[in-house]
């Protein structure tokens, strides 16, 4: 038996708990206060076990596993907690030689690449999944949830990785049974089958059905599963019937002026409803080593934020190219990257994405939904998409709300009749700062024009509309 007790985390005034891991027979119990998850009720969100709200905001830290020692963990970690991510992004077999290249502590996670054969030593703090262990833990310390990936896309992706393909439909069940049994009583873990992987063969979703029943065999079904698809796809294109899919995941992708709003509308218009999010959009890079072609900075990260969450996603993911592969002086970096992780973790799209999970708990948030037809003025395209929800029943004029976000400066006029109130409540919310601007209160004149309060090239804004005898809060506020 292992027996690891960490020391009492103080993550914030509020939330004061002893942490304590037990690894017995091979299965990691954490014991602390961070409920599960599920699906809501309607179909179209992630809640706790008590129902409350679940704004996923996350992050791609692909190589933390693989790469970080347990001191850059821990600072990576708690910046993120800092910053409001809720969701870590991560990987077991990693994507960059995670097989064959030891991790920081010289452990690598398999005998002889051998998936039926974890490398497991005795002790605490001797092998490759103590590791793995530790950063699960300190996670669920802070209050993070671990998007955990079992394995990054396998040789027949043939444009990522470096290892052997090692799965076949036997070896993947009984892999992903031993990694379930581990964390089965664990309760920040939502698993991510895929890596950027295709399904191109009935062979390639055998694997992956075979992961996903080993996975639900090792947790007695206890936590969410999805799929992580290539670059321009949607788990949907494959798993979208499969009952074990919760919810899907999309990877809108790289492209610097990607408009993410079409996969969601896609995703959210499918049936059964199944909750959806943009996994993987366009990356942020630093300003001072931002590539001529690549020119991803927080405006897009945020374009990209809000377009997806107003088009009917649960919430939003967010990454930069230093951190997903964990960048440091001295490795061969990938994508033009100059920037060591830790000097990109105060890019300013990171620190921004805040705002929208604040705005979006602000208000009632279950039973939200995209409507563009509120538009009434003639529709923006591309970059400069207006996009809209709110709360109510599609078709009807019974909203308590509207949110409209206007990417540049562009006058937009709405059909405010959707609330059914002759008195609104308006604001412009910025998404770069939270900082909520008063309009008043006005008539309802169920047609309505509005324009941003500044303009100015890079700042986008969102409208806020409210029922007045509602009165809520400031946008961004919570009473």
């Amino acid at each position: 038996m292992k027996r690891d007790v960490r020391p009492l985390t103080l993550p914030s005034p509020t939330r004061i708990f002893l942490t304590v891991v037990l690894i017995a027979g091979g299965a990691v119990t954490a014991l602390a206060d961070l409920p599960g998850l599920r699906v809501s009720e309607n179909r179209r969100f992630l809640v706790q076990e008590d129902g409350t709200p679940f704004f996923w905001l996350g992050d791609t830290a692909w190589e933390l596993f693989h790469r970080l020692d347990r001191e850059q963990t821990d600072r990576y970690l708690e910046d993120r907690a800092a910053k409001g991510f809720n969701v870590i992004q991560a990987v077991a077999l990693a994507e960059l030689d995670g097989l064959n290249t030891p991790n920081a502590y010289g452990h690598r996670p398999l005998v002889d690449n051998d998936p039926t054969k974890p490398d497991v030593k005795d002790g605490p703090n001797n092998d490759y999944w103590d590791h793995v262990d530790y950063i699960v833990n300190k996670a669920e310390s802070l209050g993070l949830y671990i998007g955990f990936l079992p394995t990054w896309g396998d040789k027949w992706n043939k444009k990522w990785g470096v290892g052997p393909e090692i799965f076949t439909s036997e070896n993947a069940e009984v892999f992903g049974h031993w990694l379930g049994q581990r964390y089965k009583n664990t309760s920040n873990i939502i698993w991510i089958l895929g890596g950027d992987r295709p399904i191109e063969t009935e062979a390639h979703r055998a694997i992956i059905e075979a992961m996903v029943r080993g996975l639900a065999k090792g947790d007695g079904g206890r936590h969410l599963m999805t799929f992580h698809p290539v670059g321009g796809q949607t788990s949907a294109t494959w798993f979208h019937q499969a009952d074990w899919l919760d919810f899907n995941m999309l990877q809108s992708g790289h492209n610097p002026q990607s408009t993410n709003y079409v996969p969601v509308e896609r995703d959210y218009a499918l049936k059964p409803p199944k909750p959806t999010l943009d996994g993987e959009p366009a990356y942020e890079y630093p300003p001072d080593a931002m590539p001529a072609k690549r020119p991803v900075g927080a405006l897009q990260v945020r374009r990209n934020g809000y377009w997806a969450v107003f088009a009917g996603a649960f919430g939003h993911t967010y990454g930069t190219h230093p951190i997903w592969q964990m960048y440091d002086t001295g490795r061969r970096p990938l994508w033009e990257v100059v920037t060591p992780w830790y000097q990109a973790l105060d890019l300013p799209g990171a620190a921004q994405l805040i705002h929208l999970k604040r705005l979006m708990l602000s208000r009632p948030f279950l039973t939200r939904i995209p409507d563009q037809a509120v538009i009434v003025s003639e529709p923006s395209k591309g970059i400069d998409r207006v996009q809209v929800t709110r709360d109510g029943r599609p078709g009807q004029d019974d909203a308590t709300y509207i949110l409209a976000y206007v990417p540049r400066h562009q006058r937009v006029t709405l059909n405010t009749g959707r609330i059914a109130s002759k008195n609104l409540r308006a604001w412009w919310y910025n998404p770069r700062t939270g900082e909520a601007i008063s309009i008043g209160e006005m008539t309802n004149e169920n047609t309505m024009p509005f324009a941003p309060p500044t303009n100015v090239e890079g700042e986008d804004w969102v409208l806020v509309l409210d029922d007045a005898a509602k009165n809520y809060p400031a946008p961004g506020t919570r009473k």
